[in-house]
C-alpha cells in the first residue's frame, strides 16, 4: 500500500512519494509560457515513459499509483498534470463504458475545469464543471476514496463564488484488517 503523508495542517495530504513536476503547465498563456509538457523537448514531461495500468476497478484504487497520483497533483493545483494520469486511469477503468470509468472521467474534467479558471476562461470552466458534477454523480456516498456530494458541492461552490480557492479531494481509505 502506497504510504499517506501530510506535510502540515494547511497543507492538503499527499497520497504518493512521487516527486511533482518542476512546474504547473499552463496553456494559452503567451510569450514566456513555459514549454509544454509532453510536445517540447524542454517539457517536464518530454520523452517520459506513461503509466501504464492494464486495468482498473473499483477495488484497485487504494494502492493504485497512478490514481493517487492524479488526487495529488490536482490538490496541489497540477492540473494539466492531473488531467494527463488520470486519463491513465479512465482508460484502464474502460472510459464511458463502466460506472468507474464515467467517475474517473468526472475527476478529469474537474481538473480540466480548474485549468480554464486558472487561464481565465470562465465559459470553459463552467461548462466543464458542470459536465463533471454530473458524470460525478453517477454514483452516491463514497465512491473510489471520495465523499461524492462534498466534492460536488466544493467544486460548484469554489466556481460560483470565484475567490481563487479550488476544490481538494480528500480520500478516505478502507480500514485494514490485520492479517493473521
Amino acid at each position: 500500500m502506497t504510504e499517506r503523508t501530510t506535510s502540515s495542517s494547511a497543507d492538503p495530504p499527499r497520497y504518493t512519494r512521487r516527486p511533482f513536476p518542476p512546474y504547473r503547465y499552463l496553456p494559452f498563456q503567451g510569450s514566456g509560457t513555459l514549454p509544454h509538457p509532453r510536445n517540447d523537448p524542454g517539457g517536464h514531461s518530454y520523452d517520459a515513459e506513461e503509466d501504464y495500468l492494464p486495468h482498473f476497478t473499483t477495488d484497485d484504487w487504494p494502492g493504485c499509483e497512478p490514481y493517487l497520483y492524479g488526487i495529488d497533483l490536482f490538490n496541489h493545483g497540477y492540473w494539466w498534470e492531473a488531467h494527463e494520469a488520470l486519463e491513465t486511469v479512465w482508460v484502464a477503468a474502460g472510459q464511458r463504458e463502466t460506472q468507474c470509468g464515467i467517475f474517473v472521467q468526472g475527476l478529469i474534467q474537474l481538473a480540466a475545469a480548474q485549468l480554464k479558471r486558472v487561464i481565465g476562461s470562465p465559459v470553459g470552466a463552467q461548462s466543464l464543471t458542470a459536465g463533471a458534477c454530473e458524470k460525478l454523480a453517477v454514483v452516491q456516498g463514497v465512491f473510489l476514496g471520495i465523499e461524492v456530494a462534498p466534492l460536488i458541492a466544493e467544486a460548484q461552490r469554489c466556481l460560483r463564488e470565484d475567490r481563487g480557492e479550488f476544490p481538494r479531494i480528500a480520500l478516505r481509505f478502507p480500514d485494514r484488517i490485520p492479517s493473521g
